[in-house]
């Protein structure tokens, strides 16, 4: 059973955005990856996150009920949990927004920047469990 995932955000033009406690924040034009989790029902924790229009609960509901974003790719882990994940991404020298997505753990971030796709695509296949998720 799956129960972690990373959603592939792209943004087409520089966009600065107040996202709740953490406050302001610029986003570049480029890519964004973001680790979380859905330990009771994935499934339902990816269709809201590809909904539009939401209630904004997390931080990472911001960027995905924003127009300028566009999540395009999302992976599917089973064993590894979304710190894991994240320190990862934080040891492969990726910019990080800090304190994104982690409130509830010692994480630096769970939303990491990239100018090019490929980039995280490299760290990605380095995890041997990986499974893309076709679904949306």
């Amino acid at each position: 059973m799956y129960k972690t995932y990373i959603l592939i955000l792209k943004l087409n033009k520089n966009l600065s955005i107040e996202i709740g406690k953490v406050g302001k924040i610029f986003f570049k034009k480029g890519y964004y990856l973001y680790v979380g989790s859905g330990k009771r029902n994935l499934e339902k924790r990816l269709k809201r996150h590809i909904k539009r229009e939401k209630n904004i609960h997390w931080h990472i509901d911001y960027l995905t009920s924003n127009a300028n974003f566009e999540i395009i790719e999302i992976y599917l882990f089973e064993k590894l949990n979304e710190c894991e994940l994240a320190k990862k991404f934080i040891e492969s020298n990726f910019c990080y927004i800090k304190n994104f997505g982690s409130s509830d753990c010692h994480c630096k971030s769970h939303l990491f920047f990239s100018e090019n796709l490929k980039n995280f695509k490299v760290v990605i296949k380095s995890f041997k469990e990986v499974k893309y998720y076709e679904t949306f």
